[in-house]
Formats: structure tokens, C-alpha cells, sequence
């Protein structure tokens, strides 16, 4: 296993299932396998039942319908996914905050070149659920926690108006998601040019 598999968004590491009993575990991995990859509608309770081993009487004791359990799994999600996969290694990678917000392009550029790249999880509900349902009003939550992670590190890097900056630097991650989603296997790098580009904008307002 390579670094970058060992760093897959589909993986769950143990620090964000600590302290769940196994029946849970096992409903949240079935969960956020099938959930990733196949959209939320596709997936009927009966599949997530049969494919987690667990009865039906466990199922419902646990996640008593179908959108508490998504809900679970799109705050493990983020877990996963925003903090421990994109936040967490575009900090390892930069020494200073604005090296760090460019990381986050190279970290897609290697998880949009996965055999396993299931865009992001985000967006797909969003759009499946639509901005009304309570999955969707949920997902709006959690890609506002994603801004919020990147105007953290454009105030550390001192840029000015750093909320506006957030949303901007969003544009490109959302849009590079869409066009490696495409087949563009340059997406992050025409991101990240034009990242550089928002960065230096600015500096100079």
C-alpha cells in the first residue's frame, strides 16, 4: 500500500470510530462504502442491513431510519475526508499558511488520480437531495465547514478579507472536483494557478 492509499478518503481510521460498539462499526463502514459510491437513493436499508451483518432489530436500534443514518455517515465524512485527508496533509505539506492553502490542490491531485475517486460526497447530496431536504440543508453545513477551514489559514497567512477569500478558493476546489470528475486530470493544477492568482489578489486589496 502507498502512501497516498494508505491517506484514501474511503478508509476509516480508527481514531474516528473509537469508542463504537461493533455493530455500529460495521453499519457506518457499509455505509460510507456504499453511500460514497452510489449516491444515497441507490442504496436501499435492506443492502445496508445484508451487507453489514447486523439484523434488522440492531439496525434500527442504532440508526432508527435511513437519514439518521446518512447523517451519521456525512459527519464521518467530514471527519475523514475534510479534516484528516485534505486540512491535515495540505498542513503537512506547507511550512507557511499561503504553501499550505496550495497543498490542498496537490492533496486532490493525488486523490483525483485514484482508481477509487468518488468526487465529493458534499456535492453529490446536495444535488441528489436538493437544498431543501434535510440531507441536503446538511451537506450545505458541512461545505461550510470546508470554508471555514481554508479562511483559517488565509488569516494566518494574512490575506485580506479572508471570508471573501474562502469562498473564491471554494469555487476552485468545488470546480476542479467537477472537471477531474470530467477527465481532466489537470484540474488541480489549473486550480492551483489560479489560486496563486486569488492569493496575490489579496494580498493587494
Amino acid at each position: 500500500m502507498t502512501a497516498n492509499e494508505a491517506a484514501s478518503p474511503t478508509l476509516l481510521p480508527a481514531a474516528a470510530m473509537a469508542g463504537r460498539d461493533d455493530p455500529v462499526d460495521r453499519i457506518l463502514s457499509t455505509a460510507y462504502e456504499l453511500f460514497s459510491r452510489r449516491g444515497i437513493r441507490d442504496v436501499g436499508v435492506n443492502e445496508l442491513i445484508d451487507s453489514s451483518g447486523v439484523s434488522k432489530a440492531t439496525f434500527y436500534r442504532h440508526f432508527p431510519s435511513k437519514d439518521a443514518l446518512v447523517l451519521a455517515f456525512l459527519e464521518l465524512r467530514d471527519q475523514v475526508w475534510t479534516v484528516d485527508l485534505i486540512v491535515a496533509e495540505a498542513r503537512r505539506r506547507g511550512t507557511t499558511a499561503e504553501e499550505r492553502l496550495l497543498a490542498v490542490f496537490d492533496v486532490f491531485g493525488d486523490w483525483f488520480k485514484r482508481e477509487d475517486f468518488e468526487a465529493c460526497t458534499f456535492i453529490n447530496v446536495l444535488l441528489e437531495m436538493g437544498p431543501g431536504h434535510p440531507l441536503g440543508m446538511a451537506s450545505i453545513g458541512y461545505l461550510s465547514r470546508i470554508r471555514d477551514h481554508i479562511q483559517a489559514l488565509a488569516e494566518e497567512a494574512g490575506l485580506n478579507r479572508p471570508e471573501d477569500f474562502a469562498r473564491s478558493w471554494h469555487i476552485l476546489m468545488k470546480g476542479s472536483i467537477i472537471s477531474a470528475t470530467e477527465g481532466d486530470i489537470l484540474a488541480s493544477k489549473r486550480a492551483q494557478q489560479m489560486a496563486r492568482w486569488l492569493i496575490e489578489h489579496h494580498r493587494s486589496l
